[in-house]
Order: C-alpha cells, then sequence, then structure tokens
C-alpha cells in the first residue's frame, strides 16, 4: 500500500568563521565561508483550506531564526562548536537537530539537513528509521 508525502525544500544562508582543529591542512587556520543551508522537510497531509503542507513563510522565518544564531560568528567560539569540530558534517546535523525542535508544533517531520560551503560542495545529514 502507497502513502503520499510531500517533501518542502527551504534554502537560506549566513556568513561565519571557523578553523579546522586537527586538520593539518590550510583549514586548519581561522576563515571563512559563506555557508548554504537547504533544509528539507516532509508531510503527509494538505490543510483543508489551503491545501498546504505548511505555510512556506513559517518555515522560512523559523530557519532564518536559526542561522541569524550563527551568523557573523566565530564558530569555535559557539557551543558545542567549542568542543566537536565545526565541520559542514557537524553543522547540518547541529542545524537538523535545532530545526527539529523548532518545528516539532508544526504538521512536518525533519527529513534532512544540507550545509554547503561553497556552491559545489555540501554536507547532508539526516536520520533514517530502521
Amino acid at each position: 500500500m502507497s502513502r503520499s508525502v510531500w517533501r518542502l525544500t527551504i534554502r537560506g544562508d549566513f556568513a561565519a568563521a571557523h578553523a579546522l582543529r586537527h586538520y593539518q591542512g590550510k583549514c586548519e587556520a581561522l576563515h571563512g565561508h559563506n555557508y548554504l543551508v537547504e533544509m528539507v522537510v516532509e508531510g503527509e497531509t494538505l490543510t483543508p483550506d489551503t491545501e498546504l503542507v505548511a505555510d512556506f513563510s513559517a518555515l522560512k522565518k523559523e530557519l532564518r531564526a536559526e542561522l541569524a544564531a550563527i551568523d557573523h560568528v566565530y564558530l569555535n567560539e559557539l557551543p558545542p562548536f567549542d568542543v566537536i569540530n565545526p565541520s559542514s558534517e557537524n553543522l547540518a546535523r547541529y542545524l537538523y537537530a535545532r530545526m527539529k525542535e523548532r518545528l516539532a508544533s508544526m504538521p512536518v517531520r525533519m527529513y534532512s539537513m544540507t550545509v554547503g560551503e561553497t556552491p559545489i560542495q555540501s554536507a547532508t545529514y539526516m536520520e533514517l528509521e530502521d
């Protein structure tokens, strides 16, 4: 039996500095990126009135608020990145968890979070059910 699922994608960006600990290369030195973020959520039902899974405006507002907290900061000084490396992989996992919490009252669930340091490379985090 099949079921319907819609996936909604919201994109954002932020600028921040970081240094990769134990990298043994030029990225171990302090440097910055204009990060690109892509959040994908999914839902199985449409609202009866507007026939939307969720309002894009509400999703954008929540993502922008979360990104504002890490915009123009030195990530290595911000928990948990004062302990773990502020890699794209860890940023994607961090933002996934933060947005999962923020969106808990909405009729969507997190599907994936992608963080790119440049337009040509990114890391995607998702949680798969067994």
